[in-house]
């Protein structure tokens, strides 16, 4: 019993400080929002998944209040609890217009370091007389243009045997 109250408390102990990281992230994102509809909305999802947490931390510790009193408690009923609490506060906050606009500007954030790196390694590759995706992609444009004249080139030969037959 010792050990599977020991193992509530850590549980508990774990989902408040995973509680506890969401709420800052989540005020984080919501500074970045100045548009004041935008505010409203933002702190009702916070609310929601505040109230989904708060509410699965009171049936938490009810759970574990009954399990010190000698009732049977499993362990599974209390983690599918923290995250079926932990689903609903997250479809809240997903729900959200902050939610939006900050995974908008994460990926922006991620494509511009993707191009940068993308630069940098090409500028290197270059440096070093390696052949670049644009040096290839020249390659192949030049060749597209060579495959043109020489068509053209063939076509009028065509046509100066055509008349010298003729």
């Amino acid at each position: 019993m010792e050990s599977t109250n020991r193992q509530f408390l850590e549980a508990f102990e774990r989902n408040v400080a995973a509680q506890a990281e969401f709420v800052e992230t989540w005020m984080d994102a919501i500074e970045d929002s100045t548009d004041e509809d935008r505010m409203e909305e933002n702190l009702e999802g916070y609310a929601k998944a505040y109230e989904a947490w708060m509410s699965a931390a009171e049936e938490q510790v009810d759970r574990l209040n009954a399990s010190l009193e000698g009732e049977d408690v499993s362990l599974e009923a209390f983690r599918d609890r923290w995250l079926n609490a932990a689903n609903q506060a997250f479809k809240e906050v997903m729900s959200t217009s902050a939610f939006a606009a900050a995974t908008g500007d994460t990926v922006q954030s991620a494509l511009d370091l993707k191009q940068e790196a993308d630069e940098y390694a090409a500028d290197t590759l270059h440096g070093l007389g390696f052949a670049t995706v644009r040096d290839v992609d020249e390659v192949g444009e030049r060749l597209i243009e060579l495959e043109r004249r020489q068509q053209r080139i063939e076509e009028q030969l065509d046509e100066v045997l055509e008349e010298l037959r003729a």
